[in-house]
């Protein structure tokens, strides 16, 4: 019978009775609940995302707030105008200075009084742009909606646009395709199409800093305004299959427009004049039948090979064929002049110490 017992015992100890049993009872629970232990799973430490810690009783203001509040450091009523340095189809812009800090900015006032989703849609495209951090790109400080204008607060650059702007070096404009090149392939791996490269859009500062502007702003305006009217001016620098939807099958890649952009551009540069055989501010239809029926315009046989293969590179007329910004800055017009700038810098050091 005894025997019997043992094999049904229960599975939870009894009660310790009085004569001492207690520390074998003792003895035996931490061996039970070994054995109920199941083992942790293995993590890989790499793909731990941290929580967030829950809000305390302060109530105190969210990460992003702070993060807002930090960037917000210029306020609208501290700005003071000093004159308007350029007018285009998107505002006005202006140069003003901060006064406490006498710093100069340029802010570009967005014409239109836009309905509010089409605000809120505006505030959001500034907000990425805000993000956007590149020597070659001209940076966007700050977002005001003032009296029902936005209105956007920009880096000042104080050499202006490059627009009729005539560089006949080709050592000079190999250097400025590639600031150019640099700023658009960072924007591009970004995923940030520009839709409006030309000269009046390239800043130049007093260190000879070349920045790409308006990044973004043009998207915003043909988003949100009239097509026709936020065309109006740009033209002049649109890929044929920009202007003709029914060129490349109606589709239209972004990324190849922003490249027949520059180089119709650069072209202007090396020429002196616009590249196409009628004029800039010609009227719409001589401007589409130029660029949308003829062939792409060449660099002239006087310039180097090197040069009218990069210009060919950019003024395909199928997109597809047009290399990417990231391909051209490995283009031997651009690694060239990159060894000559480099030459020309180690000729203005001092020679080294003779040794003893």
């Amino acid at each position: 019978m005894d025997e019997k017992k043992g094999e049904m015992r229960p599975n939870h100890q009894p009660p310790p009775a009085a004569g001492g049993s207690s520390s074998s009872a003792n003895r035996n629970r931490p061996r039970r609940r070994a054995n109920l232990t199941l083992p942790l799973p293995q993590r890989d430490p790499s793909l731990a995302v941290p929580l967030p810690l829950p809000p305390t009783t302060n109530s105190a203001p969210s990460t992003a707030s702070n993060v807002n509040a930090t960037a917000h450091q210029v306020n609208f009523s501290e700005l003071d105008r000093v004159n308007r340095i350029g007018r285009g189809t998107g505002g006005t812009v202006y140069k003003v200075v901060h006064r406490p800090s006498s710093r100069p900015y340029a802010l570009k006032v967005i014409y239109g009084n836009h309905e509010e989703s089409v605000r809120r849609q505006i505030r959001r495209e500034i907000e990425i742009l805000r993000d956007v951090d590149h020597p070659n790109v001209v940076k966007c400080h700050e977002m005001y909606d003032h009296n029902g204008e936005i209105q956007v607060l920009l880096e000042f650059m104080d050499g202006g646009s490059l627009e009729g702007t005539h560089i006949s070096q080709e050592s000079n404009l190999s250097d400025l395709a590639r600031q150019i090149l640099s700023g658009l392939s960072y924007l591009h791996r970004r995923h940030i199409v520009h839709r409006d490269i030309k000269p009046s859009n390239l800043l130049i500062n007093s260190k000879k800093k070349v920045k790409i502007a308006d990044f973004g702003v043009s998207r915003i305006l043909d988003q949100t305004m009239d097509p026709c009217n936020s065309s109006v001016g740009t033209i002049a620098y649109m890929s044929p299959e920009r202007i003709n939807t029914d060129l490349n099958h109606g589709l239209y890649d972004g990324y190849a427009g922003d490249i027949w952009s520059l180089g119709v551009s650069i072209l202007e540069f090396y020429l002196g004049r616009f590249p196409f055989a009628v004029g800039r501010q010609g009227d719409w239809a001589s401007l589409m039948c130029a660029i949308c029926m003829s062939q792409p315009p060449e660099a002239p046989p006087s310039a180097s090979y090197e040069f009218r293969h990069f210009i060919s590179c950019c003024l395909q007329r199928e997109p597809a064929r047009r290399w990417t910004a990231a391909r051209l800055l490995q283009h031997p017009f651009i690694v060239r002049g990159q060894h000559q700038v480099a030459q020309n810098l180690h000729q203005l050091l001092p020679p080294p110490p003779l040794s003893s």
